[in-house]
């Protein structure tokens, strides 16, 4: 946690200490000291590491070859935050890492999504190690919403097994050097007949149960990736607030004008009300729900990002494009909206 707590030096960018400063204010009735402590030194971390990559990340649609930002993310103990420390974790709870998707979002939805899918769907399901990027190979070309119908199979042989099949939108597949891929070793069993086989360059190894631990993992990844949405909302923030500032039309800023102060009044009560916390309960409704009301909402604050700045917001030379982008990708990822609506309607008629 030191590390996290390092001293901190005087930030020479005015517009950058402003969005900070606007930032805590906000999250301040809702986290404690240390809490906050937390949050800000990762945000620090997160505009001097990764945000200076974004835009390039955006057009090459490739992590930069100079810098190794997982690397970067690991000396900074931002792997394996929610790990027990006795596997070289932090110990800490998943508002700790929420905190974190979110400042990472706020710099990097790209980045982000990346890190949430290695830190969450393998350092916390399966894999306590930060050393290699990890990826989950679950969906397949036709089985998406609808997973548990996966025709991946893996047939026992003498020494382990042979898996036969197609997967794809695997989250750091091209970078990655250990998967986790769920298929099925009994094709009569139903959903109970999936195993999650742990596959890493020149090693092999697999867990049973895959079924729980897929369904349990997609929980956490819907609790954990809602903080995305949320770092996106206050980057469209970050990027409104100093234009409407600076811009001006009709003699004076166009933050003056009411209807500009009703838009941003209503992409950051959009932001705030999407804030919640953890109560160490995790219930797939509520997971659905937080990450389906975060995802609905940044989209919605990213298209008013864009209407704010007016053609500047749609030209690249602008991030509220990006945003854009980043904010509607997770009302697909981790299950679309639709089937998180069903996830929810599902266990409120379950409920006696």
């Amino acid at each position: 946690m030191q590390r996290f707590f390092a001293a901190r030096s005087i930030l020479g960018n005015a517009v950058k200490t402003r969005m900070r400063c606007f930032s805590s204010l906000s999250s301040s009735l809702l986290f404690d000291d240390t809490q906050l402590q937390f949050k800000e030194s990762v945000s620090k971390f997160a505009q001097d590491v990764i945000a200076p990559h974004a835009e390039r990340i955006d057009k090459t649609n490739s992590f930069p070859k100079d810098v190794n930002l997982w690397k970067k993310m690991g000396e900074f103990n931002l792997h394996g935050i929610t790990a027990p420390e006795e596997y070289g974790g932090l110990g800490l709870g998943y508002l700790y890492h929420c905190i974190a998707m979110e400042e990472l979002s706020r710099a990097s939805g790209s980045v982000a999504l990346s890190y949430g899918a290695h830190s969450n769907l393998c350092i916390n399901q399966l894999l306590i190690s930060g050393d290699h990027i990890g990826a989950l190979a679950m969906s397949e070309p036709n089985a998406g919403s609808d997973v548990v119908s996966m025709k991946c199979k893996a047939d026992k042989v003498d020494g382990g097994y042979i898996i036969n099949g197609n997967k794809m939108w695997c989250t750091n597949g091209p970078s990655a050097e250990t998967l986790i891929v769920y298929a099925k070793t009994d094709t009569k069993a139903g959903s109970k007949g999936i195993t999650a086989f742990i596959i890493e360059k020149g090693m092999a190894g697999f867990v049973r149960a895959g079924v729980y631990v897929l369904m349990s993992g997609l929980d956490l990844e819907r609790l954990v990736l809602a903080a995305g949405p949320l770092g996106i909302m206050q980057a469209c923030l970050d990027t409104v607030l100093p234009y409407i500032r600076q811009r001006e039309q009709f003699g004076r800023p166009i933050g003056e004008l009411q209807f500009i102060q009703g838009k941003v009044a209503d992409m950051y009560t959009a932001l705030q009300s999407s804030r919640d916390c953890d109560n160490g309960n995790i219930d797939p409704k509520d997971c659905a729900g937080t990450i389906l009301c975060a995802a609905e909402r940044a989209t919605q604050v990213a298209l008013q990002a864009i209407q704010c700045l007016g053609g500047n917001g749609y030209i690249n030379e602008y991030a509220t494009g990006r945003l854009l982008r980043d904010a509607k990708l997770y009302e697909i990822g981790a299950g679309t909206s639709e089937i998180r609506r069903i996830v929810i309607g599902r266990g409120l008629f379950k409920e006696p």
